[in-house]
């Protein structure tokens, strides 16, 4: 289930691990089937946005999306972070 929270939107209960979880199995099947990290990042990129556009609307995508760079920054999204 995702709810607003300022303007983001965050994942709660147990969902978001679970969605991580599988789309680590996911990406560990990609690789094993020679499809390249950075075009599944892409991919994975592409198809977030899109449903996310669709669920919340383009506005609130934007939203999330101005506060992404410095997120990313920060470190939320390295290896050894999500990783965990």
């Amino acid at each position: 289930m995702f709810q607003p929270s300022n303007g983001e939107v965050r994942a709660v209960d147990g969902d978001s691990r679970d969605a991580l979880r599988l789309m680590l199995t996911a990406w560990e099947e990609g690789t094993e089937a020679g499809i390249s990290p950075k075009m599944m990042a892409f991919a994975a990129l592409y198809t977030g946005l899109s449903d996310l556009i669709g669920a919340i609307g383009e506005d609130r995508v934007a939203v999330l999306m101005e506060h992404l760079a410095e997120r990313v920054r920060d470190g939320e999204f390295s290896f050894s972070a999500t990783r965990q």
